[in-house]
């Protein structure tokens, strides 16, 4: 099997590629186990390149930027991982105009922005994904959207064509975007943000890194907020009033400092997390009649 994806995917080709690469090893959960294949482009080229093969190849394939809103099974993924990081991550900022690819961390392009005095992308810069991933979860915090700032979005198609998209095409909404619709790859983001006062912007970054220092278990694995928000609720208090801050089974955990996050306290496994995951929905829906949908990605071999 090693040296049949490395005769497929020529290095030249491709990028870096490693076999049978541990999951836990690319996801902020620290949980997963291996992928087939994993290759690292260093450029549109070799992504296209390797998408052209897995084509030709009739193999199937998953993306992943900074493995932030990723659960992996513990059997891991019969699949191609494409990953793109920071070999894709350039940030140019011209004015109030911002453009970063894909690999380009979140909370680097809100930072690159607060040094040119430029605001919007505040409510964001604590999110522990890439740009990518933002774009393709419609990412926000505290008030704020990926949406909010987003004016064209480069993507390449399932027809492998690299085509531009404006705001309204790119059908962002509440954790979904265009994206998850027709299966499209980012490539590149181009934000347009505004001049502001930069004493504001630090006082507004200041704040809000407090909260989530303070407020969220940074401390602690995990993939951020692991529910989405219903309707009408927030899945925390949910969690909260349903007596379940704190559950824990085996090493995974309710964070008790912020109900609404499930995290790996060490050597949690998927099952672990999954555990909980499926005791706090069941005790919230016999408490409240409300179901709680996963906002974390689930992916792998069951």
């Amino acid at each position: 099997m090693l040296k049949d994806f490395e005769i497929i995917f020529p290095k030249e080709l491709v990028g870096n590629i490693k076999i049978n690469e541990p999951m836990k090893n690319h996801t902020t959960f620290k949980i997963g186990g291996p992928c087939d294949v994993m290759i690292e482009p260093k450029s549109y080229e070799q992504l296209l390149n390797a998408l052209k093969i897995i084509k030709d190849n009739n193999l199937e394939y998953y993306i992943i930027g900074n493995g932030s809103n990723l659960l992996v099974t513990d059997k891991g993924l019969r699949k191609v991982v494409i990953k793109i990081n920071e070999k894709l991550s350039n940030i140019e900022v011209n004015g109030e105009t911002i453009i970063a690819q894909a690999g380009a961390l979140l909370s680097t392009v809100a930072k690159k922005s607060f040094k040119y005095n430029l605001t919007g992308l505040e409510p964001m810069s604590g999110i522990p994904g890439g740009i990518g991933g933002a774009i393709t979860m419609n990412a926000g915090a505290y008030g704020g959207e990926m949406k909010d700032v987003v004016s064209s979005v480069k993507v390449i198609t399932k027809d492998l064509e690299i085509k531009d998209y404006n705001l309204e095409e790119m059908n962002l909404r509440y954790r979904n975007s265009r994206v998850q619709d027709e299966g499209l790859i980012v490539l590149e983001v181009t934000m347009k943000l505004q001049k502001g006062d930069p004493i504001k912007i630090k006082e507004i970054y200041d704040d809000l890194t407090e909260k989530r220092v303070t407020k969220q278990p940074l401390e602690f694995a995990s993939a951020g907020s692991t529910f989405k928000r219903p309707e009408g609720y927030f899945a925390g208090k949910l969690i909260d009033d349903s007596g379940l801050r704190g559950y824990r089974y085996n090493d995974a955990q309710v964070s008790e400092k912020h109900c609404g996050f499930v995290i790996n306290r060490g050597n949690a496994t998927y099952k672990d997390i999954m555990e909980v995951i499926h005791h706090v929905q069941n005790i919230v829906m016999d408490n409240f009649g409300v179901k709680l949908e996963p906002e974390i990605r689930i992916i792998g071999e069951q």
